[in-house]
């Protein structure tokens, strides 16, 4: 019996906190436009609260614009609240049929926050993948005891899961390089 199952679900989950990663850093802005910029903004609409791109079409005609077309233009002024509501740094301007947001231009010091808040995320991805990890170690070392399999192939099983961490981490730092140039980059 071996651990290669272990193996394959700590690489999993390292998965799945590297993508909850690069999806935190859909939310930040660039000093361009992007659909899902506002994609996890929700409108209250028929009674219920639901997110806007299930009640509008969002494109990004311009770099600087993202424009909102209600499917039904009684939701418009539901929709412009919302993301009035939703505090995006961007006011949403209405023509009677589409909503839409101008970028104002980032300032220098705004940028750099920007790309604090992507090194903070960037922080709680690695948090989660040391605190996988350990729940890994923690699981193989429990498993081998139970099972009598031999020490050093719990002790080369858990080197591997640490190898596992180090790997992930390092494409972690290498979202974060990319997102901040793109930050930066004026």
């Amino acid at each position: 019996m071996s651990f290669e199952a272990d193996l394959a679900d700590t690489k999993a989950k390292f998965e799945k906190a590297l993508a909850a990663l690069a999806h935190d850093f859909k939310h930040i802005r660039t000093g361009r436009a992007s659909t899902a910029m506002i994609e996890h903004v929700q409108v209250e609409a028929y009674g219920s609260s639901m997110p806007i791109s299930q009640c509008a079409s969002i494109s990004v005609p311009e770099p600087a614009q993202i424009l909102v077309k209600p499917w039904d233009k009684a939701l418009l002024k539901h929709i412009e609240k919302a993301l009035g509501e939703a505090q995006l740094g961007m006011t949403p301007m209405s023509d009677g049929t589409v909503i839409r947001l101008n970028l104002p231009p980032l300032s220098s010091e705004r940028r750099k926050q920007l790309a604090g808040q992507a090194k903070e995320s960037t922080e709680k991805a690695k948090v989660a993948m040391r605190n996988l990890r350990r729940d890994a170690i923690k699981h193989i070392e429990t498993k081998g005891k139970a099972d009598k399999l031999p020490e050093d192939l719990t002790k080369k099983t858990t080197e591997k899961v640490g190898e596992l961490l180090k790997q992930y981490e390092a494409k972690g730092e290498t979202l974060l390089k990319e997102k901040t140039e793109a930050i930066l980059t004026f």
